[in-house]
């Protein structure tokens, strides 16, 4: 069809007239000797015969010299008209199919019709998928301008909300996702929420600017009443372990704020998606203390949460908590220091009316210059919001946690 649409581009089709039709001769093949008909020897008597009459002007003959007068006899046959001679210059076509046939195979070329397997298909939008048996939670996120600090790398608020968001993502793909954050319809019925309990972080190295990063994320029975989650962030193209996180979620309910058993109606529903592998973060069985303003050495009072900070549960989003310890962290440390490890126990909510306060206090530094810190969030009356401790080491120094995901090598999927 191309070579035939390239074709009638240089040569205009028409429909020969039917006292021309080309005949058959007794092989079968077609007579094509209507396409260069020669001239018979009536024909040049005539054009002989007009050539030598005498042209009139006015009414009055016009004579020519004899010398000047030539007969068609004395002049070059012309080359016998044949069906090839006929035909355009046969390199400009050929230069004409040969453009369309590159044109064609450049557009074709440019869709990727290969087969892939199902766990090496791209994710074009960074809406994830589900793999590794339908247990495993993948989603892949490139680190924007806007989601790095002062020293070009992405902040820890900046991972923590990649795990929340895979977290949620991951309900939604398994189609549990009703009302409100991780809802299940079981849920939805009887007004309870997921709200997290304990969450511990560590951080190998913070991706840059520009940098893709994959968070593969699944869940596990915690307990009678809980549920664990856990997310692995690694490089998206070497498959670096960059951060590992496990946490434990309780159950509460949305009207009286009170925490609740599991359901068996909900129990039901979300075990089918439970994996059975230990938390990628050992538990860290160590006690939070308890801190006042006799025991810390850095205050900073007066946080208040704005409209932004509140989730759909109207309660202040986790990942706010963390900005608020950070508060009361000394600035040399922020600046000589990465953040590598946190723990964090959260005791209780607060809304957007409450008004708080952050405590940190130093511990006595680690080997190779790390610093550790305790830390408390309450609210202006005493009551607790957060529990947490956070490890720092100097930004010279790299970790070397090596924990992958459960049937997951690192570096041997790139989707």
């Amino acid at each position: 069809m191309v070579t035939m649409a390239a074709t009638s581009a240089f040569f205009p089709v028409s429909s020969p007239d039917s006292s021309r039709r080309p005949e058959k001769t007794g092989n079968g093949s077609t007579n094509l000797s209507f396409l260069n008909p020669k001239p018979s020897a009536n024909t040049r008597v005539q054009i002989k015969a007009k050539a030598h009459a005498p042209p009139k002007i006015n009414g009055s003959s016009v004579g020519f010299k004899p010398s000047s007068t030539k007969s068609l006899d004395d002049a070059p046959a012309p080359p016998a008209r044949t069906f090839i001679n006929q035909l355009p210059d046969w390199g400009m076509l050929l230069a004409a199919i040969t453009t369309v046939f590159l044109a064609a195979e450049k557009q074709w070329m440019m869709l990727d019709w290969k087969p892939k397997r199902p766990d090496m298909l791209v994710d074009p939008f960074g809406l994830g998928k589900i793999v590794q048996d339908g247990l495993i939670f993948r989603q892949n996120f490139s680190i924007r301008s806007y989601e790095i600090g002062a020293d070009r790398t992405a902040s820890i608020e900046t991972l923590m909300n990649h795990l929340q968001e895979t977290a949620l993502n991951h309900v939604k793909s398994a189609g549990l996702l009703n009302d409100g954050f991780g809802c299940t319809p079981e849920m939805y019925k009887r007004n309870l929420i997921w709200v997290v309990a304990k969450m511990q972080v560590l951080v190998n190295r913070y991706p840059s600017w520009g940098d893709n990063v994959r968070v593969d994320t699944w869940v596990s029975k915690s307990g009678k009443n809980g549920m664990g989650r856990d997310w692995l962030i690694s490089d998206g193209k070497t498959g670096e372990i960059l951060s590992r996180a496990s946490s434990v979620w309780v159950m509460m309910n949305k009207r009286t704020r009170r925490l609740s058993k599991i359901p068996e109606e909900v129990r039901e529903e979300i075990e089918p998606y439970f994996l059975d592998s230990a938390p990628v973060v050992e538990e860290d069985d160590r006690k939070l203390p308890k801190l006042n303003e006799e025991t810390a050495d850095f205050i900073s009072k007066g946080l208040t949460p704005k409209w932004n900070d509140l989730d759909v549960n109207q309660h202040v989003n986790n990942v706010k908590y963390i900005g608020w310890i950070l508060e009361s962290v000394p600035t040399n440390i922020l600046e000589m220091h990465n953040l590598s490890a946190l723990t964090l126990e959260y005791r209780r909510e607060c809304g957007k009316d409450s008004v708080l306060q952050s405590l940190s206090a130093m511990d006595h530094p680690e080997e190779e210059g790390g610093v550790q810190c305790q830390h408390l969030l309450q609210l202006a009356d005493g009551a607790e919001i957060v529990r947490g401790r956070t490890e720092w080491r100097p930004k010279n120094s790299a970790g070397n946690h090596e924990t992958t995901a459960p049937g997951h090598t690192p570096g041997k999927e790139d989707a």
